[in-house]
C-alpha cells in the first residue's frame, strides 16, 4: 500500500475518508455535548451548556458539520454535473427530508418539553441551507464573499433584537421571550455552509482530491471516526433517546416525577 494518495487521485464516485473522519469528530464532539448538556438541563448539575466554554465548544461543532455540508455539496454537485444527473430538485428533495426529520423532532420536544420545543435547529438549518445552496456550488470565489457576507449579516442581526414580530426567528431575528433548546438561524450560519462550498470547489476541484494526503483511512481509529461520519444523520436522530435512557436507568437524571 503507496503511503501517499497522489492529488487528483479520488475516485469520482467513492468517499473521501478525511471528510467522513473529520464528520465523525463533529459527531462524537456532539454527543459529549449533549451529555454535558442532559445533565444540567434534566439532571440539574451547575453547567451552563449555553455559555462560556460550553456554548463556544456547541458553536465549533455546528461550524464544523455547517463546513463540512457545504465541502459534500461542492463534491457531490461537481460529479453530479461530470455524469449529467445535476438538478435543483435533487438538493431540494435532500433539503426536505432533512428538514422533516428537524421538523418531527420539533414534535417531539413540543410534546416533552412544552414552552421549551425545538424551533430551528441543526437539522432545519441543513435542511434549508442544502437547496439553498445550489446557485453556489459552481460560482467559485461568489461563494467565499456571500459566506462573509452572511457571517457578517448574522452578527449584525444579533445586534439589533429582540425584535416585536415572530415570524423571522429561523432568519436569525429573536422576539422577546423566545427560547430553543436548540436555535442555528440560516443567518450566520448558512454563510459556514457557503465557506465550505468554497473550500470544496478548492481543494476538490471536480470531484476529485486536489492534494496529496497520506494514505492511513486504514489506521482503527481513523477508520471508527470515519464509519460514523457515514452514519452521522442515523446518529443524530438515536443519541439523544439513548443517552437519556441510559442516564436516567442510571439514576442520574430524572426525566419525569
Amino acid at each position: 500500500m503507496s503511503s501517499t494518495v497522489n492529488a487528483g487521485s479520488g475516485i469520482r464516485t467513492g468517499r473521501f475518508w478525511e471528510i467522513d473522519a473529520a464528520r465523525g469528530v463533529a459527531i462524537v464532539l456532539m454527543v459529549v455535548y449533549h451529555l454535558v448538556f442532559d445533565l444540567a438541563f434534566l439532571g440539574g448539575y451547575d453547567i451552563q451548556p449555553s455559555t462560556g466554554f460550553w456554548g463556544y465548544f456547541a458553536d465549533f461543532i455546528a461550524s464544523t458539520f455547517m463546513f463540512l455540508v457545504g465541502m459534500s455539496l461542492s463534491i457531490s454537485s461537481a460529479r453530479a454535473r461530470a455524469s449529467g444527473r445535476e438538478s435543483f430538485l435533487r438538493y431540494l428533495r435532500r433539503g426536505a427530508g432533512i428538514f422533516a426529520l428537524g421538523m418531527l423532532i420539533t414534535v417531539v420536544t413540543w410534546v416533552l418539553f412544552p414552552g421549551q420545543a425545538i424551533v430551528f435547529g441543526m437539522l432545519h438549518l441543513i435542511g434549508v441551507s442544502i437547496p439553498l445552496a445550489y446557485p453556489f456550488v459552481r460560482l467559485g470565489p461568489v461563494s467565499l464573499l456571500a459566506g462573509v457576507a452572511a457571517i457578517l449579516a448574522g452578527i449584525y442581526l444579533q445586534a439589533i433584537q429582540p425584535v416585536d414580530f415572530p415570524w423571522l426567528v429561523w432568519l436569525g431575528l429573536r422576539y422577546e421571550g423566545f427560547w430553543s433548546l436548540d436555535y442555528r438561524p440560516l443567518l450566520p450560519w448558512f454563510g459556514i455552509a457557503l465557506l465550505g462550498i468554497f473550500a470544496g470547489n478548492v481543494l476538490y476541484q471536480g470531484g476529485v482530491r486536489r492534494f496529496n494526503l497520506p494514505d492511513v483511512h486504514w489506521f482503527a481509529p481513523l477508520a471508527l471516526l470515519a464509519f460514523l461520519g457515514r452514519h452521522s444523520l442515523l446518529i443524530y436522530m438515536i443519541h439523544q433517546p439513548i443517552l437519556i435512557t441510559l442516564l436516567t436507568a442510571l439514576g442520574i437524571i430524572k426525566v419525569w416525577g
